[in-house]
């Protein structure tokens, strides 16, 4: 009993001794050699222990520090990170000195394990290949088509299911069904292939969506955690969750590209009707040694996350936003029903989605507003970052040294006074508009779609589908939030998720016994 209390004794000393020792490490290459005080560079207002505090509200944190600081940096082992949320900085970053910044080694390192050699984590020649090609096909009357008859479709099926709820009087939650939604159509319009998972409620699709969140969000505290390779090597705690949920993803993505190829080697005139999967997969028979089944799978993992996380996240808390301020939901709607000319109180469901053209879309000028503003407040992506080549002085007059990574704030832009002025964090979708027209702003300042040779190629891609979306669910439902008291938040993550989904309730506004 001596001998055990002794050994349990010694053993709780030395591991308590070994944390006492890593910390002191820690600490001391955190402070040491990080010109704190320096003029020259951004002032420190934190360390990384300061960000694992905070980490479940790390945006709303760092738009605290940015108030009285547009450009600062946050301390971490042997190296600091800058943030800013200065326009001209961003601007000298993304366009101006476009060629000294990258994502870099310390970016590429951190998410290749989820994101792989996509575009989002590469530079250099792959991201050019990558990106013409996809530009193409974006560019392209038969994509744009294809992909409006698409979102039309799948909007008629999220209203069947809405319908559902709202006759049943029973809560739901938007955020899944919108992530359903947009995921059945990225892969539909990006990849070819029909899933139907808000229909079918495929238990494989449902599986596969958790675990790219999941990983999403490991990959996002990697950025925050010293220890993340030694827990990897060790396959321990959360790079143990994050290896097992790639290894559904990519069982799901590396089926989805034999289904494909299937299909492409019966199928006689794929060339008319390609879609961005068809294109790489043309491509990969010219150079098969380098585009891989594993580089496939890459591509479609960084388009998925674009085309179908960003515009589910942003109609999310756009629909989140109309709950808070009813008068402009019932705005919103009004614009719809007036541009579509339907006053009716019985509406045939396939018939007006059928009706939402090109020239309809266009017109609606309040409604491009009110999604626009609640991008602004609610980026898709809440932070970047670029990593300096090699050393750089930023317009705001601060050093940037080689291989130190700038982050520029989309979050925390939309609060700060100095750039929206004194009502920043107010939702008002009346800002972008001119004599009732839309009034785009500088890419700098509105960041929500970065900015510069690496602006995103799906903008208009993804406001179609949200106007188009959006519109169907506005005309025949009002919505109301579950509970008015909860708190509704963010999850930290690459992409603003609402935290454990937003529960509304769903009131018809004409006789939804009309859709069939």
């Amino acid at each position: 009993m001596n001998m055990l209390f002794l050994f349990l004794f010694y053993s709780t000393s030395i591991l308590f001794l070994c944390l006492i020792l890593l910390f002191s490490i820690l600490t001391l290459t955190t402070f040491i050699g990080q010109s704190i005080g320096n003029p020259k560079y951004p002032p420190v207002k934190a360390t990384f222990f300061n960000q694992l505090i905070n980490f479940t509200t790390l945006f709303h944190y760092l738009t605290q520090i940015a108030k009285t600081n547009p450009t600062f940096r946050i301390l971490a082992p042997k190296k600091s990170k800058i943030y800013t949320t200065d326009t001209q900085n961003v601007q000298h970053i993304l366009k101006t000195n476009f060629h000294n910044y990258s994502k870099g080694k310390f970016n590429h390192d951190t998410i290749v394990d989820l994101f792989g050699e996509g575009i989002f984590a590469v530079d250099g020649d792959k991201w050019k290949h990558q990106r013409k090609l996809a530009s193409l096909e974006f560019s392209t009357r038969v994509h744009r088509d294809f992909s409006c008859n698409v979102f039309r479709r799948n909007a008629v099926k999220l209203v069947r299911v809405v319908s559902g709820f709202s006759n049943a009087g029973l809560v739901f939650d938007i955020q899944d069904k919108l992530m359903k939604c947009t995921l059945d159509s990225i892969f539909e319009v990006g990849f070819g292939v029909e899933l139907n998972c808000l229909e079918r409620s495929s238990k494989e699709a449902n599986i596969f969506m958790k675990a790219f969140d999941d990983s999403n969000a490991s990959v996002f505290r990697r950025y925050l955690d010293p220890f993340w390779k030694i827990k990897r090597v060790l396959n321990f705690g959360s790079e143990a969750s994050l290896k097992k949920n790639v290894k559904i993803i990519d069982d799901f993505v590396h089926s989805l590209i034999k289904t494909k190829k299937e299909l492409l080697s019966v199928q006689k005139d794929f060339e008319d009707k390609e879609d961005i999967l068809t294109r790489f997969l043309l491509e990969s028979k010219k150079d098969p040694s380098n585009m891989t089944d594993q580089y496939l799978r890459d591509i479609i993992l960084n388009f998925m996350i674009a085309g179908k996380d960003t515009s589910a996240n942003t109609l999310s808390w756009f629909f989140y936003m109309l709950c808070k301020n009813p008068l402009i939901q019932e705005k919103v709607t009004q614009e719809v029903i007036n541009v579509t000319s339907t006053h009716e109180s019985q509406v045939n469901l396939d018939e007006f989605v059928t009706n939402i053209t090109d020239a309809t879309l266009d017109r609606m000028h309040y409604l491009h507003a009110t999604l626009t503003e609640t991008l602004r407040l609610y980026p898709a992506v809440p932070m970047s970052g670029r990593t300096a080549e090699e050393e750089d002085i930023l317009p705001d007059g601060y050093t940037v040294n080689k291989g130190e990574t700038v982050y520029y704030l989309s979050y925390a832009m939309a609060r700060m006074p100095y750039i929206w002025g004194d009502h920043a964090q107010q939702f008002i979708p009346q800002r972008w508009l001119k004599h009732g027209i839309f009034q785009p702003q500088s890419s700098f300042k509105f960041i929500s779609f970065h900015g510069g040779p690496r602006i995103c190629l799906g903008k208009h891609f993804a406001y179609r589908q949200m106007k188009i979306v959006s519109m169907v669910l506005l005309r025949f439902f009002r919505f109301k939030l579950a509970n008015e008291t909860n708190n509704v938040t963010y999850r930290t993550m690459f992409t603003l998720h609402i935290n454990k989904g937003l529960s509304l309730y769903a009131i018809p506004r004409c006789d939804v016994s009309e859709v069939k």
